[in-house]
């Protein structure tokens, strides 16, 4: 398997050396959230080291919550949050960080297609005066070969929400990666049902890992063999049961937190 290629062109920041205390790439002390229904999470204590970090927690809204939270998409209501360096400046992790396969970020629409999703990324980044054509197969390539590798990439004219688990959020992750911050965020593992594509992901975001930090989240994240793979156990989160109410706390601060993948 190939290294992930380093981020080049003019539209790729030049990121400061994360500044973080004791090597760590995250540290939470009685971080709280709530919601017109009463405590989404915590108190929580969390430490997270660089490199590829899954957060075993069960599913629901909690945990995207919780992970919305460490890239600066939602503000706590307590506590103390430092990321990158940053303690409790949600702007500024915003700012250095991307946040990928969230459907209540970055969903994607029945009709959009993979020709649609790279064009649209690249008229984000490009300047408001240039005219932007439709992205081609080399468009395709330059922004999502690198994480297909070994696997052939989808048509343009393909239907993102069509495609297999696997290819959905690999497309998905380098339209949110163009920028490479030092930390990714990546939607649940446990989204995908087969479990040799989530072994493939996995290869994947290691990969990543080598260059950029990497938080997904997975029920069963011990369960996973790879060498690296730092596995972390999140307490006091709710149950799914309880989705609708943290849900609409995730709704009331989207337009806070904006939908471009972590562009700032």
């Amino acid at each position: 398997m190939s290294a992930i290629p380093p981020p080049n062109g003019p539209s790729r920041p030049a990121y400061a050396p994360v500044r973080t205390e004791a090597g760590g790439l995250a540290s939470a002390r009685g971080i709280e959230l709530s919601g017109p229904w009463g405590k989404v999470f915590g108190p929580l204590d969390l430490d997270l080291e660089p490199g590829v970090n899954i957060l075993t927690a069960p599913p629901g809204a909690a945990r995207v919550a919780l992970m919305m939270a460490l890239c600066g998409r939602m503000k706590l209501k307590a506590g103390s949050l430092t990321v990158l360096g940053h303690r409790d400046e949600p702007r500024a992790v915003f700012a250095e960080s991307a946040i990928a396969c969230f459907d209540e970020l970055d969903g994607i629409s029945p009709s959009i297609t993979v020709q649609d999703l790279v064009t649209e990324q690249i008229r984000w980044e490009s300047p408001w005066y240039r005219w932007v054509p439709k992205a081609g197969t080399e468009q395709v390539r330059q922004m999502c070969g690198y994480l297909f590798e070994d696997l052939p990439l989808p048509p343009i004219d393909a239907f993102v929400a069509d495609l297999p688990e696997l290819e959905q959020m690999l497309v998905r992750i380098a339209i949110a990666n163009t920028r490479r911050p030092p930390l990714l965020v990546v939607g649940p593992l446990d989204l995908i049902v087969e479990d040799g594509q989530r072994d493939h992901l996995m290869a994947r975001l290691l990969e990543l890992g080598q260059r950029q930090s990497v938080i997904t989240a997975d029920v069963n994240a011990r369960e996973y063999s790879f060498a690296g793979i730092k596995a972390v156990d999140v307490p006091r989160l709710l149950e799914f049961r309880q989705r609708r109410a943290v849900a609409s706390e995730i709704a009331d601060q989207l337009p806070d937190a904006g939908t471009q993948g972590g562009a700032a």
